[in-house]
């Protein structure tokens, strides 16, 4: 695991008051323009669902749909985008949960989800947990179970790892990278 994390942050570039100042931002597009060390990274994440047992991978607007649709097509498995509020057509659920200054809510197709599904959250950061969290809400709503939520990276210091473990109930969360 040793080398997969070493090729992942070094195509990870930092940008520095990006987008305020005083935010160090991580890149990942380098990662995604490098095809080894993209599909080295869907690799991982596949076999973290395979691990889990995962029936349906999950990815979370936007850069989890990036990430999360071939992991999708690498494990075998559905893949289930879950939106911003108003983006999807037809029968959804919805989720409203609060940002550090205000709310927001997300949506997933009611029918895409079912009793017999594990659903594995897929996305790139791990920052305050409010998104995945939301999401972890949203599957159980739909009658499926958790089998976790994997990242490529976890903003430790943002604490979304304490904020996501009482939704996570027991299932794993699994960061690639910690920064």
């Amino acid at each position: 695991m040793t080398d997969i994390k070493e090729l992942l942050l070094s195509r990870i570039r930092d940008v520095a008051d990006y987008p305020e100042p005083g935010v160090m931002f991580k890149d990942i597009t380098p990662l995604l323009a490098d095809p080894g060390a993209f599909t080295a990274l869907t690799d991982e994440l596949a076999r973290i669902a395979e691990r889990h047992a995962a029936t349906k991978i999950v990815g979370l607007e936007a850069r989890g749909f990036i990430l999360g649709a071939p992991v999708a097509v690498r494990a075998g498995l559905g893949f289930i985008p879950v939106r911003k509020a108003g983006k999807l057509p037809g029968a959804t659920l919805r989720q409203a949960y609060d940002l550090e200054y205000g709310s927001a809510e997300i949506e997933v197709h009611a029918e895409d989800l079912s009793a017999g599904d594990r659903v594995l959250v897929v996305d790139d950061v791990l920052a305050t947990g409010g998104t995945a969290e939301a999401a972890l809400q949203l599957i159980r709503r739909a009658g499926a179970e958790v089998a976790g939520v994997a990242v490529l990276m976890e903003l430790g210091f943002l604490g979304g790892r304490a904020r996501l473990e009482p939704a996570l109930a027991g299932a794993p969360l699994e960061a690639l990278l910690t920064v």
